[in-house]
């Protein structure tokens, strides 16, 4: 999974920076890698570790130069965080390089660990450059860079420019490379000289655009170009350059993983492979001429060390990624803050801990007082989507709703959501207007292979585990029931807003188990009543059911029962989507989110627009990963689905008390009161 190394067995670690003995994160990280720094005087087989080439360090370094220790030095890797770690919110990083020989890999001038591995290790394995292919894509696909607070829809600058990076002042690995402000200028000149009346587009430093610290380029040495504050994606950026000028930045790294050969003014770890123009030079160690699979294999597959913050401990890459991917994505979605509107009382807080970790979400009322805010504070804008209004929709509300792995326990019951989804199109119950869930499906035909896999594998651990979207847990098929072809009809709430919006000409219970009855006479019809109804909760109990059906089934657990049938016919339930993952044939006699693509027997009109043809992986993909959005319940932090399946099997969260209970079966009564809930 990792490179990293596993402590120190021949002694301690002694820590020589502040940070690596204080700071939560950090300490977490290094423990879960059995490295654990603590104060203390070196003697024999101990080790001495710094951060970095940091002005604290050197103290260290004095101390086991003196004592003849080793020294290591340790180092975000090149994923770190949303915001620079100087930014306030920066938090802590995703992964460090340990590096036991004492160099760092910005540092040309002595060999790294990094440098080594990359210099030595063969980098042949299949395997190994499957996975580097797959990550670089899975980079590219989510628009991750080591900081990535910025916006993937935010407009590029027309193709065709000479894409120039600046730093930030006193970088350490500018420094490092011998270079400094006359270097930054000849770079600029060269790219200049050398592609003549093109446009030259200057990146800004994430820490700069922030206002942290200075750039290399004054107002002089800017005139005539265009500058990138930051808002546009750097992959955006790099696909429209036609060349790339670098000293020893990341970007230099992730152009090559974009395709350019850039030109380096400077020495950073990657130049030196065969994989840029060196204008600097490069050590004669790095003799070895590397595909970029396989730098990024040493750089991000073996090398670091990766942590996951929700379940402390060490991971792979590709668990550091997504969770990198989900915590992006939340920034990208809250960074301006959120006025709510058309929201029950009791959803507040879910929707305060998803939606307002960058900035508090506000929680209005009235509709027009909420557009008003919204507007005045430039804020986005959300509804329950059961909430919208037309004047919501002009102001461009977004929808919000519960995701498809939702809980232990019913949302009817107040148990709180590991998922939401946020819409700005529409929502995925309302076949009356394209939904984003739509438009992500569509697209998911065209997923590359990383992503299916990561689909397949999440399928096969949700049938594995028997998830479903409320992992209330019950019995199985019983014995005793009549032989022959077993078809499945789960009930629904009548009054669902799928069911009015969606539901086509059958609408009831009743109608959807006669229309079953009608096509399968001699089928085994199994009617399971929906869990909202079963509780008392919802309306739409069927009191004469045992008379339409050949057996009903209260207090089952969905995912066993689809295990024992042949087949499922429903108006709009989700579970006619967890039918399809298990394999089984689909009926629809409405127009639910997975209905018209191909996948499913369709009985009642579909939206003509749904003319791609996804298989189930693609479906799987944009309804499990690319659609909701998680949280996970036990670090509170934005975390990928992976996280929030492992906290349906483990039984993480529990469902709530008695009290949400006696509030959840006041609510039919109640929601007459608006001012209650909104």
């Amino acid at each position: 999974m990792t490179g990293a190394p596993a402590g120190n067995p021949a002694g301690r670690i002694l820590a020589f920076n502040g940070g690596l003995l204080v700071d939560r994160r950090l300490r977490r990280m290094l423990a879960a890698a059995g490295i654990r720094p603590r104060p203390g005087w070196p003697r024999a087989g101990d080790a001495v570790a710094v951060w970095g080439q940091s002005p604290y360090a050197r103290r260290g370094e004095r101390l086991a130069a003196r004592t003849g220790v080793p020294l290591w030095r340790i180092e975000d890797a090149f994923l770190r965080s949303v915001l620079p770690g100087r930014a306030r919110g920066g938090g802590g990083p995703l992964g460090l390089l340990v590096d036991r020989a004492g160099g760092v890999h910005f540092d040309p001038r002595a060999p790294s660990d990094l440098e080594t591995l990359l210099a030595t290790h063969p980098l042949d394995d299949p395997a190994l450059l499957t996975r580097a292919r797959d990550g670089i894509a899975f980079l590219r696909r989510h628009h991750l860079s080591k900081y990535c607070a910025f916006d993937p829809a935010a407009p590029a600058p027309a193709p065709g420019y000479v894409l120039v990076v600046d730093q930030t002042a006193g970088d350490a690995s500018v420094t490092a490379s011998g270079a400094g402000p006359a270097t930054f200028r000849a770079m600029l000149a060269a790219a200049r000289a050398e592609h003549p009346g093109a446009r030259i587009v200057i990146r800004r430093h994430p820490e700069t655009t922030l206002g942290l610290r200075a750039g290399h380029f004054t107002a002089a040495d800017l005139e005539g170009a265009e500058v990138s504050d930051g808002a546009v994606s750097p992959w955006h950026l790099l696909a429209g350059a036609r060349a790339v000028y670098a000293v020893s930045s990341q970007l230099a790294f992730e152009a090559m993983l974009a395709g350019h050969h850039p030109v380096l003014f400077g020495q950073p770890f990657c130049a030196g492979w065969g994989l840029s123009d060196d204008r600097a030079g490069a050590p004669a160690r790095r003799g070895r001429s590397l595909t970029v699979a396989q730098l990024f294999a040493g750089a991000m597959l073996l090398a670091p060390l990766w942590f996951d913050p929700c379940r402390g401990r060490v991971c792979s890459f590709e668990d550091a990624a997504r969770q990198l991917g989900a915590e992006a994505r939340a920034w990208r979605d809250d960074h301006r803050g959120w006025v709510a509107t058309g929201m029950r009382l009791w959803k507040r807080a879910p929707l305060q801990r998803m939606f307002g970790r960058q900035r508090p979400v506000a929680f209005v009322a009235d509709p027009d007082t909420a557009i008003a805010r919204a507007a005045r504070e430039g804020r986005r804008l959300m509804v329950w989507a059961g909430h919208a209004t037309q004047a919501l929709d002009a102001a461009g509300a977004v929808r919000v709703e519960d995701g498809l792995l939702r809980s232990r326990g019913l949302g009817a019951a107040l148990v709180p959501p590991l998922s939401l989804v946020l819409d700005d199109r529409g929502i995925y119950y309302d076949p009356s207007r394209e939904s984003r869930l739509e438009a992500l499906i569509a697209r998911a035909c065209t997923l590359d292979d990383g992503a299916r896999a990561r689909a397949g594998a999440l399928v096969a651990r949700i049938l594995a585990g028997g998830v479903t979207k409320y992992n209330q847990g019950g019995a199985g098929l019983p014995d005793g029931l009549p032989a022959g072809r077993r078809i499945l009809v789960p009930g629904q709430v009548e009054d669902d807003a799928s069911i009015r919006l969606g539901a086509g000409d059958i609408r009831t219970n009743r109608a959807l188990l006669l229309a079953a009855r009608a096509v399968n006479p001699r089928a085994v019809i199994l009617y399971k009543p929906h869990p909202d109804t079963e509780a008392g909760l919802r309306p739409g109990a069927l009191p004469d059911a045992a008379e339409l059906a050949d057996a009903v089934l209260p207090g089952t657990d969905p995912a066993l029962l689809l295990a024992g049938v042949d087949a499922v016919w429903t108006m709009t339930s989700g579970l006619g989507f967890e039918a399809l993952l298990r394999g089984l044939p689909v009926t629809c006699t409405g127009a639910p989110f997975y209905a018209g693509w191909g996948l499913t027997q369709d009985r009642g009109p579909v939206p003509a627009r749904r003319q791609a043809r996804p298989d189930l992986l693609a479906l799987a993909h944009a309804v499990l990963v690319d659609y909701p959005r998680y949280t996970d319940p036990v670090s509170g932090l934005p975390c990928p689905p992976e996280v929030a399946l492992a906290r349906l099997e483990s039984g993480v969260p529990l469902r709530r008390g008695a009290a949400n209970r006696a509030l959840a079966k006041a609510q039919g009564w109640l929601a007459g009161v608006a001012w209650v809930w909104r």
